[in-house]
């Protein structure tokens, strides 16, 4: 990296992806810029979801290879940002459905099942409410508005430029490596991406108090709960296959699945019924057909993609492999096949 005019890495995407990636850079002693085609930071699928660290719940759908990466993450966001909560998660389901508890037990691991005083005590808001629980200690989850605005600060702290409206052809930049982290943006190198749109509702309630994040298992309309600041939750769940032609379709929230997120966060607590509705939104994840994420590499582009509902779970573990790629600790075709546990 000889020319002092050329910067070592141009990220494409300031989503949550590109954002860890530029910071895992900059942190590895690289010179780093990122570009992204929207306005702000505000656009990107990771402003709307949950921002649950929890690769031990998601072992219930997720292939090992997505609960590996997790975990690895899990252990390397403390050192990204602060507020960062390593409360667990905790589990429940309707008395009327006890199987589907059941089930999650057996598909998922390191948990600890949860009698209903014992429930009550580590969620006082929920005590009375469920005879059973599951309890996963090692889990987490972050604030991801408060998250994307610290990475910025910490970027621009760092003066590290972000380009915001980048409209220009991604060849013709100026720096001897690419990290390509456009997500959906990226159909013109991967053509099979698909967008599994995700709905969710912003509520205030003064009436409820939760510690961690808490999901409510349910055979059709499934639920999790997610504390913020101020007596705020995120509500989600849904997962809708998305392919509008409409840009604007991408956030929209359909009153059926409002209706679900909603009435399904009164059967969690009663209370929710008296909560304050601050914004119902939507995002959409970039997937592809298997639902696993992609490191592939290409002349001088390094193109991560694919993070579907695992945006949060799964940047510094890719971030880290990117960086490692970058300075030659990983043969180019091996970058996705060794195991993620040793990463």
């Amino acid at each position: 990296m000889v020319d002092s005019g050329r910067l070592d890495v141009a990220v494409l995407g300031a989503g949550v992806m590109g954002l860890v990636a530029a910071v895992t850079l900059v942190r590895a002693g690289l010179r780093v810029v990122v570009h992204e085609r929207a306005a702000d930071i505000t656009a990107s699928a990771a402003w709307r979801s949950g921002g649950m660290l929890a690769p031990d719940c998601e072992a219930e759908i997720a292939e090992p290879l997505v609960v590996a990466l997790g975990r690895r993450s899990l252990a390397l966001w403390p050192s990204l940002v602060p507020g960062v909560e390593t409360n667990g998660t905790l589990v429940v389901a309707p008395p009327r459905e006890p199987g589907v508890l059941t089930r999650f037990e057996r598909l998922t691991h390191n948990h600890r099942s949860l009698g209903e005083e014992a429930l009550g005590a580590l969620e006082p808001a929920l005590a009375g409410r469920y005879r059973r629980g599951l309890f996963f200690p090692h889990e987490g989850h972050l604030d991801p508005r408060r998250t994307l605005r610290a990475l910025q600060t910490w970027l621009r702290e760092a003066g590290v430029p972000i380009e915001f409206g980048f409209s220009g052809d991604p060849d013709s930049l100026n720096a001897d490596r690419i990290v390509d982290a456009r997500g959906l943006g990226a159909r013109d190198r991967f053509p099979t991406l698909r967008g599994v749109k995700g709905e969710m509702a912003l509520v205030r309630s003064r009436d409820v108090s939760l510690s961690r994040p808490v999901r409510l298992l349910h055979h059709r309309h499934p639920l999790y709960v997610v504390p913020r600041e101020g007596g705020v939750f995120m509500i989600g769940a849904t997962t809708i296959e998305s392919e509008s032609p409409d840009p604007s379709a991408e956030t929209r929230v359909t009153l059926r699945s409002a209706g679900e997120l909603l009435t399904q966060a009164y059967a969690l607590h009663p209370a929710f019924a008296e909560a304050e509705i601050l914004e119902l939104n939507a995002g959409q994840r970039p997937a592809f057909p298997d639902n696993a994420p992609r490191i592939e590499i290409s002349g001088r582009t390094i193109a991560v993609n694919g993070l579907y509902r695992h945006g949060w779970l799964l940047a510094p573990a890719l971030a880290a492999r990117i960086v490692d790629v970058l300075l030659g600790k990983v043969p180019t075709n091996e970058v996705m096949h060794a195991d993620p546990a040793e990463w």
